[in-house]
């Protein structure tokens, strides 16, 4: 393996490209083609409610509270992981680890199927850890690979790159949904589900093949030169809760933490739903029009979140980084009100083409603003460990409590709506949030 200077174009661009390796789970998995397989399997079978461990719960509240203890675990495990990671300097092999286990994981939801349905949503559990636990990881890497006046820019060209890989391989298969005899599985409804099937494939292989360039020139990690032992398996619980007391110092991250904690978990929550959504709630006027419909929806996304991306990076050098934050959960509440109301294609199309141009930005910017408010210091991992783990348990109540107002009512939007809460939550904790001319 080379060594790469910090800053170094190629370290930079070796870490920005994992978002293109992985970001294809987000798109197609989470988003895109399996949201529209469950639900047609569901409604194939003629099937909307399931019992799952001696209860009847309907099919989209299920996905949730998957999603959601899936996430509890990322948050459980990843303090663990990373504090062994630091203690021995290989950060590196985690990120492999939940990588591989991710990919072979969207392998497996080739056989996904109601009358297995404990196995099939083990694999999606599974698929989602990996994704998630990588990323524990990843984000770590970047104050170790880029100097604080890069880091807006590259990690907002991680997120540009992983919405371009992604809809490379979204578009060839949608292509394979849509045009299944052209890739020999026939014809019909049938041959559709079956190239829905082989596209997780798809993105498992994706996954592992092009992270491997990621691989070979990010450097292993900090070494400590000790191994790993029984004592060191807490060590990361205690250096989350050294980072919580750090946190008396330093005013402006926790002030900062605090506002990311509410605002991302609506966010997140939005985007592990938004395909759930679309397909019970907007009137597509056919199965094949939902499912062009819905992945035409997908694509607006990520296409506009490419320059959404860079006008927020851009734009955050300009007005500071927790301006530019504050009006883009602005323009979350107003998401979030319209999707109430809206129930034709069309708006649907303009809501989601809203939602990229403030989706991408978001998220690089969180993760930089929170990159550029550390203090110095080579314990990144436990860091952005602590980052994570508020993410992933905002997640969590942010999904259970979708889940339960789905199920008591019977709708989603009402669901949606209820998330306006947090966004203007969050817009008044960073409003709190102490200002600089830099941020």
């Amino acid at each position: 393996m080379p060594y790469l200077p910090k800053g170094s174009k190629k370290l930079l661009n070796a870490w920005a490209f994992y978002d293109w390796a992985n970001s294809v789970y987000s798109l197609v998995i989470a988003s895109a083609i399996f949201p529209i397989y469950y639900q047609a399997l569901f409604k194939s079978a003629n099937v909307e409610i399931v019992n799952v461990l001696g209860g009847a719960i309907r099919s989209t509240p299920l996905i949730s509270y998957t999603t959601a203890a899936a996430f509890l675990v990322v948050a459980l495990i990843s303090p663990i992981l990373s504090g062994i990671a630091d203690y021995v300097g290989n950060k590196k092999s985690f990120m492999k680890f939940f990588c591989y286990l991710g990919s072979v994981s969207c392998m497996g939801l080739y056989f996904f199927s109601i009358e297995n349905i404990y196995i099939s949503l083990l694999f999606y559990f599974f698929g989602l850890i990996g994704f998630w636990g990588s990323l524990v990881f990843y984000n770590s890497y970047l104050p170790d690979v880029a100097f604080p006046e890069q880091q807006d820019r590259i990690s907002a060209r991680g997120y540009s790159m992983g919405y371009v890989g992604s809809v490379i391989l979204l578009l060839f298969n949608l292509a394979m949904v849509m045009k299944p005899e052209l890739f020999g599985f026939g014809e019909g409804g049938e041959a559709s589900m079956k190239a829905m099937k082989w596209s997780f494939v798809t993105v498992g292989i994706w996954w592992i093949v092009f992270s491997q360039y990621s691989f070979y020139f990010l450097p292993k990690g900090n070494k400590s030169g000790k191994k790993v032992s029984a004592q060191i398996f807490l060590n990361g619980f205690k250096e989350l809760k050294g980072v919580y007391n750090s946190l008396s110092e330093n005013i402006q991250l926790k002030r900062y933490l605090a506002a990311f904690f509410v605002y991302s978990m609506a966010v997140q929550t939005v985007m592990l739903v938004a395909t759930y959504f679309g397909e019970q709630e907007i009137a597509w006027g056919g199965d094949d029009n939902k499912t062009m419909g819905l992945i035409v929806s997908i694509l607006i996304i990520q296409l506009v979140a490419v320059g959404g991306a860079t006008l927020t990076s851009r734009a955050s050098e300009k007005y500071g980084n927790i301006f530019v934050l504050i009006s883009i959960n602005i323009i979350w509440v107003f998401i979030c009100v319209v999707a109430f109301f809206i129930e034709s294609p069309t708006q649907f199309y303009v809501t989601a083409g809203v939602v990229g141009l403030v989706m991408g930005g978001i998220q690089s910017l969180s993760r930089s603003t929170y990159s550029k408010f550390l203090p110095e210091t080579k314990d990144t991992t436990s860091y952005f460990s602590f980052y994570d783990v508020a993410e992933k348990v905002g997640i969590v109540i942010g999904m259970m409590i979708y889940g339960f107002i789905d199920q008591i009512t019977g709708s989603m939007r009402n669901s949606i709506l209820f998330l306006v809460l947090f966004f203007i939550t969050g817009v008044i904790l960073l409003l709190r949030v102490p200002r600089n001319k830099n941020f």
